[in-house]
């Protein structure tokens, strides 16, 4: 019995205590000094980079609006068509899409996603009877033995349907960007511009809260009491907190004046450094967004941009650095596709001639074929990319 009354008092006098001591400060810690990035999936990439950023957004329609406009010249190696099948499936792919829409659509799918899907509506044989572009994070690829697809899954709440890729012709023309570590799936600008789209919305959202606080810095409330003290009591404090929230926060009640009372004073607080350069940050992301997806920041009206000697010389930069090549391999792709429908080579690439952007530099070019002594008819119709002329 005297021995268990002393076992008890030696409990009680040192309660047993499981805590780390070092707990309190890995709580603290453990966001600290940690960049938390946005997701880098599809979907989640195209609800931050381009349904909630305007410079994404942008970049996305001016060059899926632009490469969609391109005219498109289809011919063999012997003639050039005006009239063909192919140019009137193109021409109305779908009921509800016409040959613009179409390729808006699938350029916005490459941009957003690096890849694009091109579903045939075809008979056994033959060119399709319709075309249509399948949403990129609904697809997946079933690769097969080799590493090439045998078949594509597209999902759509909770169904799934499969495209057989082991007959012939291919229903799925799928076009992909280049990606250096993956065999199947493409890379998109939208992903090499990740973490500037993630910059710019957090200045974003940093110069909204500034506009909720009457567009000013905050301050700090200092209280000295009249016998010296530096603290309220807890019903002071909750009733201070419950009055700046309720009267001084908030655009409503912007320049609203603010009236302390009991040894309470204002100490405004002006930008830091960091603050001053917040806006500069904001458009260097911007210009990094915009230099991911090939446009030049002068037609997003981002300034300082000197690079440019005016507006019409970053136009035709942005048509023949950005416009153009995609324009092209899309198109020869799609023709390629629908070749083996057709049972025909036939080949789909932009009208140089028809784009306005370019005017100035085929005039160019014409003139100095043209005037080319030492170059046949035929060797210069080569150059200026015209099929050959037939011997009748």
């Amino acid at each position: 019995m005297v021995m268990n009354f002393f076992r008890k008092s030696a409990s009680e006098a040192v309660p047993e205590v499981k805590a780390s001591k070092t707990g309190r400060i890995v709580a603290m810690a453990s966001g600290s000094g940690r960049v938390v990035w946005s997701p880098r999936d599809t979907g989640s990439l195209t609800r931050t980079g381009f349904t909630g950023n305007p410079v994404g957004f942008r970049c996305v329609k001016l060059i899926a609006e632009a490469a969609a406009a391109v005219p498109l010249v289809c011919q063999d190696r012997e003639r050039r068509y005006e009239m063909h099948p192919l140019i009137e499936l193109i021409r109305r792919p779908n009921p509800g899409q016409g040959r613009a829409e179409l390729f808006e659509a699938l350029y916005g799918q490459l941009l957003l996603s690096g890849d694009g899907y091109l579903e045939a509506v075809a008979p056994e044989a033959g060119l399709p009877k319709e075309l249509h572009v399948l949403r990129s994070d609904r697809m997946s690829i079933v690769p097969g033995a080799d590493g090439w697809p045998v078949a594509y899954d597209y999902t759509v709440g909770g169904r799934k349907h499969r495209f057989d890729m082991t007959g012939h012709p291919d229903p799925i023309c799928h076009i992909k960007s280049f990606h250096p570590q993956d065999d199947h799936y493409g890379l998109s600008p939208m992903q090499a511009a990740a973490t500037a789209i993630d910059v710019h919305n957090s200045a974003s959202a940093w110069s909204k809260a500034l506009l909720d606080n009457a567009a000013r810095p905050s301050g700090a409330i200092v209280y000295k009491g009249a016998d010296g003290q530096g603290s309220l009591s807890p019903d002071q404090y909750d009733r201070l907190v419950f009055e700046m929230e309720t009267h001084h926060q908030g655009a409503r009640n912007a320049g609203r004046p603010m009236l302390l009372e009991g040894g309470l004073d204002w100490k405004p607080m002006g930008f830091s450094p960091s603050d001053m350069e917040f806006h500069q940050t904001k458009a260097a992301a911007a210009r990094e967004i915009a230099v991911a997806f090939g446009v030049p920041p002068m037609l997003l009206g981002i300034p300082g941009d000197a690079t440019y000697a005016n507006y019409a010389e970053a136009h035709r930069a942005f048509y023949r650095l950005t416009v153009l090549p995609l324009a092209t391999r899309v198109s020869a792709a799609v023709a390629w596709w629908l070749s083996t429908h057709l049972g025909e080579a036939i080949e789909l690439r932009p009208d140089l001639d028809q784009i306005p952007a370019l005017a100035a530099e085929r005039d160019q070019q014409w003139k100095r074929v043209g005037e080319a002594s030492f170059l046949s008819d035929a060797e210069k119709r080569v150059l200026l990319g015209l099929p050959p002329i037939s011997e009748g």
